[in-house]
């Protein structure tokens, strides 16, 4: 067996195309073989940031490990996550996620690349004020 430690790269700030507030991204693991593709990453917003509308071609888990983490859905539901708990949206589906208004929030971020990587993650327009405070 070859074991080998991975360098990560440096923490980096999401842009504002596809997120409202500041929010800082980690690489954690990435695909090493040519027939990997699951990526997993800590991302940790600010108070009241979230990211904008998108979708995953082969859905996302999102697993929260601080603060208090919302997560809505194109039905107007939107879903309140803390601590140890995992929210899964299935492939296609639009959604957000974010930090509760008063707490920071980390969650890792897990998902699939699609066969053509640019069609991983399709980002769609900015969550309004008023879709994020329905809850």
């Amino acid at each position: 067996m070859t074991q080998r430690k991975l360098s990560q790269p440096a923490t980096t700030k999401n842009p504002p195309e596809m997120f409202t507030g500041d929010v800082w991204l980690d690489p954690i693991a990435g695909p090493q073989e040519g027939d990997q593709r699951m990526t997993v990453a800590l991302v940790r917003f600010a108070p009241g940031a979230r990211t904008a509308w998108h979708s995953h071609a082969r859905g996302q888990t999102l697993h929260v490990t601080s603060g208090v983490a919302l997560f809505g859905s194109r039905d107007g539901v939107v879903i309140e996550a803390r601590v140890g708990e995992t929210v899964y949206c299935p492939p296609g589906e639009e959604h957000w996620h974010g930090a509760a208004p008063d707490a920071f929030m980390e969650h890792l971020a897990m998902l699939e690349g699609a066969d053509d990587p640019a069609a991983t993650t399709t980002w769609l327009e900015h969550v309004s004020d008023a879709e994020y405070a329905a809850r």
